[in-house]
């Protein structure tokens, strides 16, 4: 009898170490998970996304008779710090940048509260149209967490869900419906892009995008910046 005691004390025991350590195990994920959407939290604090671009290159392609103009494309993040830049070339000049913008509101998440009224203002895509043959390079992958929104703590599966929440709403009017997805849309303005000026791309608060113009400081004309 004393034996069969003993046993069933251990199994309680066992029992109670196992509850303990799975409720702890939960705390401790509730934490992380907090401390994440906090990060995420202020990564969306910003009114605006700003990118600047300028044109890097002309060079005529004799085969298809046309210039073929290369732009740099240089996005910071939210703390004004330059993201790696990245470069396009197009048979072109008169370039879009489109935008999308959509809101957290009902993501269900948990402190869902925290992300209401915040607005993720992603650089998408740039293009050039020209019928069949246009000509259209990805900025922000879908589906993908966007350059400076990145939470500076190492991978996140939290995080990850998130965004792949963000993206499901975005990309499916019905899923934002039914979630209560306040405003997505895409923006997708242009500009004749020409070398020695610097345009200034800024996505406003309410989600529309503003390309300001403006010539290259005279001390920069002519010369070629080391790096």
């Amino acid at each position: 009898m004393l034996k069969v005691k003993s046993v069933l004390y251990i199994l309680i025991a066992i029992c109670g170490l196992a509850v303990c350590m799975f409720l702890g195990a939960k705390f401790i994920r509730f934490l992380n998970e907090n401390r994440v959407l906090k990060e995420m939290v202020l990564a969306l604090e910003a009114d605006s996304r700003i990118a600047e671009v300028l044109v890097s290159s002309l060079k005529y392609d004799e085969e298809t008779c046309k210039t073929l103009t290369t732009i740099k494309f240089l996005e910071y993040d939210k703390n004004n710090n330059p993201l790696e830049p990245k470069y396009f070339t197009f048979p072109g000049n008169i370039i879009q940048f489109q935008s999308l913008v959509a809101r957290f509101d009902d993501i269900h998440i948990k402190r869902k509260d925290s992300l209401k009224g915040r607005s993720a203002y992603i650089f998408w895509k740039v293009f050039m149209l020209d019928g069949n043959k246009t000509v259209e390079y990805e900025i922000t992958k879908a589906y993908q967490i966007p350059g400076g929104y990145k939470i500076d703590r190492g991978k996140s599966a939290f995080e990850e869900q998130i965004w792949r929440k963000f993206w499901e709403y975005a990309l499916s009017p019905e899923s934002a419906k039914k979630k209560g997805i306040k405003n997505v849309q895409i923006e997708a303005p242009g500009s004749m892009f020409i070398p020695g000026t610097l345009y200034t791309l800024v996505i406003e608060h309410d989600g529309g995008i503003r390309i300001d113009v403006k010539p290259l400081p005279n001390i920069l004309k002519g010369e070629s910046i080391p790096r």
